[in-house]
């Protein structure tokens, strides 16, 4: 593609995106307390809030960006970074974190460090701590990218990641 041709089409997308910010905002309108609405939406769609739409955003509301930044990072449901390809959930509900959750999450950190230190895709993964799953009896438990794995120890989770990277 050539540089003038990558950059107009560059340009189409960042002009669609602003389409789509002042429609979704206009669905909300009228709705009390319509910024999280809004917020929720663009998250649905893009996986994430860019700074770039959060501003988009500010301007079409007439809200803050300091307002906007204040939900975002207030609700645990918002990013601020694009989510990576595969997503691992680590429950720390108290069965899962009585029965060695947080070695867990340390060992999915370690392996994703030792990943991009090797050369692996910085992003591919990305991690959350989560309440509960919902799966006590499975304790302690993981989600991967929507398959819950239950009753693990810190040895299989290098396996488990190694699995999906290969999917």
């Amino acid at each position: 593609m050539r540089p003038d041709t990558e950059l107009n089409h560059l340009l189409d997308w960042v002009e669609g995106l602003r389409k789509r910010v002042r429609e979704i905002a206009r669905e909300w309108e009228s709705e009390e307390g319509n910024l999280i609405m809004i917020l929720h939406a663009i998250e649905d769609e893009l996986g994430y809030v860019p700074r770039g739409v959060a501003n988009e955003l500010s301007h079409e509301l007439g809200v803050p960006m300091a307002r906007i930044y204040e939900v975002i990072t207030f609700y645990h449901y918002f990013r601020l970074v694009p989510p990576g390809k595969h997503t691992v959930k680590v429950c720390m509900g108290t069965a899962c974190y009585l029965k060695g959750a947080n070695d867990l999450l340390e060992e999915v950190e370690r392996q994703l460090k030792q990943l991009e230190a090797t050369g692996g895709h910085q992003g591919e993964f990305s991690v959350e701590n989560v309440r509960c799953i919902g799966c006590c009896g499975m304790a302690p438990a993981i989600v991967v990218d929507g398959e819950t794995h239950g009753r693990l120890c810190p040895k299989a989770v290098e396996e488990l990641l190694k699995q999906q990277r290969e999917k």
